[in-house]
């Protein structure tokens, strides 16, 4: 089951989020912002990250916290923002990869998709 580590600073969201991940078949580690996110992704160990922060500033933060790390340079995230043109060309400024922009309102279904298309396909473990 791939694992997701959700930042969001709005609890309520949060949660509905959640429950709609782990319905599409995601473990889920959800925190709110936290600027030490390298040390939460070393103790989470998740396949993905989706960033939801009420101002992209602080999704902005994150993920160039993400990215400083040569080890996260590949981490796919998702990011979440009600100012999509702003976040859009704030991602291509950086030439960021392995990211996806879901303008808000969304739901759950989209941020699935999206994880699904940026995660590495798993192979099947053929049948015993």
């Amino acid at each position: 089951m791939p694992r997701v580590l959700l930042i969001d600073d709005t609890p309520e969201i949060a949660e509905l989020l959640t429950y709609s991940l782990r319905d599409h078949g995601f473990e889920v580690v959800t925190t709110g912002f936290d600027p030490a996110i390298g040390a939460l992704v070393a103790a989470e160990k998740p396949d993905a990250v989706v960033l939801d922060c009420s101002a992209y500033q602080m999704s902005e933060t994150l993920f160039d916290a993400l990215r400083s790390d040569p080890d996260l340079l590949a981490l796919p995230v998702v990011i979440v923002s009600d100012t999509p043109e702003k976040a859009d060309a704030s991602l291509r400024r950086r030439d960021a990869e392995h990211v996806l922009l879901i303008p808000k309102p969304f739901t759950g279904a989209q941020i699935a998709r999206a994880l699904l298309q940026l995660m590495p396909k798993r192979p099947v473990a053929p049948n015993s």
